[in-house]
């Protein structure tokens, strides 16, 4: 039956009764009346399913209920998500008398149907009362949201008066429609005569002109700590953003090194204090770094020609993606507290700050120190 026979001729194919047949479908063993384990049934969507329930879907689900099955167990059958089912039993299904309901798959595949056509008829053009009271409070320059919340206060007892404010910014911005006049977006606080989306065709550009490589594509060793040269970086920004200083932490290590920026930090200055600081490191301590998307990494390009060291990016809004480098960054604050102009530090006193904090013992290294753990791995 579930390759489309009918039960007729299923069971004619495997050689039973009609009878027995409807028994094995309900899961009645036809031996002494016992209940048999119910067979695995399942409904297999074609190529391209639409999100919506078609209706052999709907017959499938009439079956089951009719066996007592779970909605959990319907879905897992159907392939879709127990709420979908839920949801399709609760809205089509048809109230009976004494609280009992019946589901029909034909009748809720009719009623879908009815729901279905597109376009609708907008609720405000088609109650004129409505309209004339939105467009009221708009000549009075009220917001939709303020006109939804008036319209349930005066009329609480006629929900065909009550809207959402999306239905307002709809209306409004519907063109060639006229339910309301098309000179009232003009009291909209925007001052816009047409939606405009949230996502910007220029939000989607290209972070940098120079592509990112995210840090996804960052070698296998840099995410065990094993081999060390993997660096993370960012920046610690002063006070009204005027300075900052840029730390450096090497992963296997947590070796920490700073980059004096006294006089700005965008992407020329990072680029010259990122090229001087690992121009003094040896080859082997060369093999990465990890930023996250700010503009001051904008030459990352350049950096990476000028120090054969590639240049990988976290994702947006994952800063555990350098974790090292934020909790780093955490401790720095003892030294450098937010709200407070960095460029007054000077190079030598960023220089005594690092080689402390590298002398600390970490917890995270057994207790050893950086400093100890970095010369343990050169020397290896």
């Amino acid at each position: 039956m579930q390759q489309g026979y009918s039960n007729a001729e299923a069971c004619r194919i495997v050689g039973i009764d009609t009878r027995t047949g409807r028994k094995w479908r309900n899961g009645r063993s036809a031996e002494r009346g016992k209940k048999a384990a119910p067979p695995i049934r399942t409904v297999v969507p074609p190529s391209g399913a639409s999100r919506y329930l078609r209706e052999d879907e709907r017959i499938h689900i009439a079956d089951r209920l009719r066996e007592k099955a779970t909605v959990r167990a319907i879905a897992a059958e159907l392939g879709r998500s127990p709420s979908t089912v839920s949801r399709e039993i609760r809205r089509n299904r048809t109230d009976g008398t004494r609280g009992q309901w019946h589901y029909r798959p034909h009748a809720a595949q009719a009623r879908a149907d009815a729901r279905r056509p597109r376009p609708k008829p907008r609720k405000i053009t088609s109650n004129p009362a409505l309209r004339d009271a939105a467009q009221a409070m708009l000549d009075e320059r009220w917001s939709p949201e303020q006109i939804c919340h008036a319209l349930r206060a005066q009329f609480p007892d006629r929900p065909e008066m009550h809207v959402v404010h999306e239905t307002v910014y709809q209306t409004l911005y519907v063109q060639g429609r006229g339910e309301l006049r098309r000179e009232l977006a003009s009291a909209l606080r925007s001052g816009r005569a047409r939606r405009r989306p949230q996502r910007q065709a220029y939000c989607r550009q290209p972070r940098f002109t120079t592509p990112m490589v995210m840090i996804s594509e960052r070698p296998a060793e840099a995410e065990d700590r094993a081999v060390p040269g993997h660096w993370e970086g960012d920046l610690i920004i002063g006070k009204d953003g005027k300075s900052a200083i840029g730390t450096l932490v090497e992963r296997a290590t947590r070796y920490v090194m700073l980059l004096h920026l006294p006089g700005d930090h965008g992407a020329e200055a990072v680029l010259d204090a990122l090229t001087a600081t690992a121009q003094t490191l040896p080859g082997h301590l060369k093999r990465s770094l990890t930023w996250d998307q700010g503009s001051e990494m904008a030459r990352h390009r350049d950096f990476t020609l000028a120090t054969d060291i590639p240049v990988y990016f976290r994702d947006p809004a994952s800063p555990w993606q350098r974790g090292s480098n934020e909790n780093t960054n955490g401790l720095l604050r003892q030294y450098f507290p937010k709200g407070t102009d960095l460029s007054a530090h000077t190079p030598e006193h960023l220089v005594a700050v690092a080689d402390q904090l590298n002398r600390r013992p970490r917890k995270t290294l057994g207790w050893e120190t950086p400093a100890e753990r970095l010369a343990k791995l050169l020397a290896a």
